[in-house]
């Protein structure tokens, strides 16, 4: 892959310009709540924003933050901070104030882009964030505050791109720790073409009369791959969808849109699936590629998905460290229950607590070289050290091979668990509920629901003066969901005598997740 760049590299200037050709610059690029945008419209709006952080004498390398909902803002935005020679940061727009202060901080973030919607979860912090100098609102308005779109309507779209090399941090994103603090991913610039030319293109034979759709949202490592990398690499098109994405309205993008390749994770096949009027009729449907990533896809509904719709889903593994998928299964080799075979490019392994081989069919920790690797975390250097580790990076996920070369998930080497597949830490939800009046103590453990998808459980002892009832149950789950990101409440609540503990006091998890 090295022979395909140049030292000299923009990762904005390579996914714009290969789309400015007379073949292909009057293509339609997305699709959102505003309408169709070319990919000339798309070039000049991110020209303008790069004009724009000039303007604002934002500087090379500053970190610009994106807390934005999936319309042509986003990539406008991301490829237009690219272009500056900035470092995009794209924000999960489901966190709390609280993740929010502690990840422009620790980015030292210059400048904000946020939907307007969002704004009021940043207002609380902004006294507290002095490298913070300007905050851009998308889709609304704020006293005191610029707007993004007069910002690009007074800006001078710029046509030139930084002169980065292949090597030059390009973007973050940020993932949780096992403490729930989140870790900044720091990405080089020819990272995100990388995984175009070793999975979009050769896995799932992307070209651009394809029409795309990926339920799972721009800030995601996944996502965007999904409906930015991988589109404009070959000059697809790219549905977006503003807000969440519920059975129903993937229904309608599939009705409305007819998107030919669906990026999806396992806990909207399963919803899917339960409402068969969400689906148009299997004749009627346009699909011809079905992705699956974020957590692992039970056999059963690939069963089922592949009987409703025709179409396979090509499960994978990836994580925000390697940008996107490094494992899949292929179409027409699809093994169910495995997360398939190396994608071409990488190479994996499964070693044992001391770093050596384990023979085949035995588990171990799975570790990945590859192209697209992250440089590191930024601002922890331990945890830096403990993963990536010379040309390998250890995963965290339990795995084994089969004689065929099959990859098979066994589960985390630690106690994260993905919840629709984002990462959620037993710990920090434990350090919630303990602050409840009724908790004494308590353990929160991955469980399956009745599709076998993984969603937090907690067992819990309770405080003297209480009683274990569905009401107090009812109550815990609130107290979590109004104090974390929702999707980081127990789904099941279970009140116990007394936690399973070591003779020296810690709690023995795995008693729990065979309850």
């Amino acid at each position: 892959m090295s022979s395909l760049f140049s030292d000299h590299y923009n990762a904005a200037h390579d996914l714009l310009g290969r789309n400015l050709t007379p073949a292909r610059r009057n293509l339609v690029a997305y699709i959102d709540k505003h309408g169709s945008h070319t990919y000339a419209q798309l070039s000049e709006r991110a020209g303008r924003f790069a004009g724009a952080l000039r303007a604002l004498s934002v500087l090379s390398e500053q970190r610009v933050a994106l807390c934005l909902s999936d319309t042509i803002d986003f990539p406008a935005t991301f490829l237009g901070a690219i272009q500056h020679g900035a470092v995009p940061i794209p924000l999960n727009t489901r966190l709390t104030t609280k993740d929010y202060t502690y990840i422009l901080a620790d980015s030292r973030t210059t400048a904000l882009v946020v939907s307007a919607d969002l704004y009021p979860r940043f207002a609380p912090a902004l006294s507290q964030l002095p490298h913070l100098n300007h905050v851009i609102l998308s889709g609304g308005i704020a006293e005191g505050h610029l707007t993004l779109d007069e910002l690009l309507a007074q800006a001078e779209p710029s046509t030139d791109f930084a002169d980065t090399r292949r090597d030059d941090m390009c973007f973050w994103l940020y993932t949780s720790g096992t403490t729930g603090q989140p870790k900044g991913v720091v990405h080089a610039q020819d990272h995100l073409i990388q995984t175009a030319h070793l999975y979009a293109i050769p896995i799932l034979g992307l070209v651009a009369e394809d029409v795309v759709y990926s339920a799972a949202k721009l800030y995601f490592a996944y996502g965007l791959g999904n409906a930015l990398t991988f589109p404009m690499a070959v000059g697809a098109t790219t549905i977006l969808l503003e807000g969440p994405p519920t059975p129903a309205a993937i229904g309608h993008v599939f009705r409305e849109h007819q998107p030919t390749v669906f990026y999806g994770v396992p806990t909207l096949y399963g919803m899917l699936l339960a409402n068969k009027d969400l689906l148009p009729d299997k004749d009627a449907l346009t699909l011809r590629a079905c992705t699956s990533a974020g957590e692992a896809l039970p056999p059963e509904l690939l069963r089922r998905w592949r009987e409703r719709t025709g179409v396979e889903i090509l499960d994978g593994l990836g994580s925000t460290e390697g940008l996107h998928i490094f494992l899949s299964n292929r179409t027409g080799d699809v093994r169910p229950g495995a997360s398939g075979r190396p994608v071409p490019g990488y190479a994996l392994r499964i070693v044992d607590d001391d770093g050596q081989p384990v023979p085949v069919g035995e588990m171990g920790s799975l570790e990945v070289s590859g192209p697209t690797t992250a440089m590191m975390y930024w601002n922890q250097r331990s945890k830096t050290k403990r993963v990536f580790r010379g040309p390998w990076m250890r995963t965290g996920d339990k795995y084994r091979q089969d004689e065929e070369g099959y990859f098979y998930y066994e589960g985390r080497s630690d106690d994260l668990m993905k919840v629709g597949g984002i990462w959620v830490s037993p710990f920090e939800v434990e350090s919630t509920l303990i602050e409840h009046d009724a908790v004494q103590e308590c353990a929160v453990v991955a469980h399956p629901d009745h599709d076998g998808l993984i969603k937090p459980k907690a067992f819990v002892v309770l405080a003297a003066g209480h009683a274990p009832s569905d009401d107090l149950a009812a109550a815990l789950k609130d107290f979590v969901k109004q104090r974390l990101a929702p999707f980081k409440r127990p789904r099941w609540v279970a009140f116990l005598d007394e936690l399973p503990k070591t003779a020296t006091g810690k709690i023995q998890r795995y008693k729990l997740r065979i309850d």
